[in-house]
């Protein structure tokens, strides 16, 4: 096999005007021409790892998440991918799987290796000795979720998602609306639940109506505990609703509605935020975030920090809008 000494002898130049030719460096449109032409015919391919640490890069990005077994990481994952391989770069996935110790880990090992050029974190507070830790190695980030102060983001106006999704209950008539949320997991990070708390709490005040304290259920983001919330809400109170404050809550509320006889939605109407892949099957009616989208917008904020490393941090808030299906409807009135 052909190594970089044999181009240059074949094309008639230096070792290094080789490099530079093929790297994208300063060399004529001759040379170059004549150094690609001698590389073809000897069948010499650049070595990616060489070339990357001739630049000072590795074209690698890190993509750090609280626990990847989700849809909402996975689907984030998608939109990274996606603009990723479009621009050349690969990716290393930095599961914590919601233990701190393997954060503390990566942040006093990994991150410190020449292995990835920068960074995306998904729903992860970065603490500010993490943030600096970053900045002194020359790594630049990009959060998902949330706001961080210094550091380029994407996030939801959550209090409003959540309001635009309980008064889309109010305008069909219902006013015994519960709320299922405020996960300790998933619904922690940046505040999550309590911001879509208080919008469901928003909505109502908004429409000079009081939120019953008693048809709100504690769960965290997945079906198993939305179905035990539900279950638990149903059980002992009528709401006529429910606000899920995420899809995976809202078809565990679906199927313990079925379980206790409620019909979906001529007794109980549910609306969930995501639109997960899930959603259309359960007819789910949505907020859609389109988190593949954040993905791909996340990694090209990245790549600009990347070529502009003194670009100053980007706050972009990431739009909804809200998927009509038929989870919910008017209020039936009578038995």
């Amino acid at each position: 096999m052909a190594d970089i000494a044999d181009v240059a002898r074949y094309a008639g130049v230096s070792i290094s005007t080789v490099s530079r030719a093929l790297n994208g460096k300063s060399a004529s449109d001759h040379t170059r021409k004549k150094v690609i032409a001698a590389a073809a015919e000897l069948g010499y391919v650049v070595s990616s790892s060489a070339a990357s640490l001739a630049r000072g890069r590795m074209n690698t990005i890190g993509y750090m998440v609280p626990f990847f077994d989700r849809w909402y990481f996975t689907s984030i994952l998608k939109g990274i991918e996606a603009e990723l391989l479009e621009h050349g770069f690969d990716l290393t996935l930095y599961d914590l799987q919601g233990v701190d110790q393997q954060r503390e880990r990566i942040f006093a090992t990994s991150l410190r290796r020449a292995s990835v050029d920068g960074l995306i974190a998904a729903s992860i507070e970065l603490a500010p000795h993490e943030i600096q830790t970053l900045q002194d190695l020359g790594k630049p980030v990009v959060s998902i979720g949330g706001t961080i102060e210094g550091v380029s983001t994407i996030d939801l106006d959550n209090l409003a998602i959540a309001r635009h999704a309980t008064e889309h209950l109010i305008s069909l008539g219902h006013t015994r609306i519960g709320h299922i949320g405020n996960g300790n997991t998933l619904g922690s990070a940046f505040h999550l639940g309590d911001t879509r708390y208080q919008g469901w709490e928003s909505a109502f005040q908004t429409a000079g109506l009081t939120a019953d304290p008693a048809l709100y259920r504690e769960s965290d983001f997945d079906i198993a505990s939305g179905y035990a919330a539900a279950k638990s809400l149903l059980a002992i109170n009528q709401p006529t609703a429910i606000f899920a404050a995420c899809d995976e809550i809202a078809i565990g509320a679906v199927l313990a509605a079925r379980d206790l006889g409620f019909r979906v939605p001529r007794d109980l109407s549910i609306i969930g935020i995501d639109d997960h892949e899930l959603a259309e099957f359960f007819g789910l009616t949505t907020i859609a975030q389109t988190p593949d989208q954040q993905g791909r917008l996340a990694a090209g904020m990245l790549l600009d920090l990347l070529n502009r490393p003194n670009t100053s941090a980007q706050h972009l808030r990431h739009q909804t809008s809200l998927v009509l299906r038929s989870s919910t409807a008017r209020p039936t009135v009578g038995p």
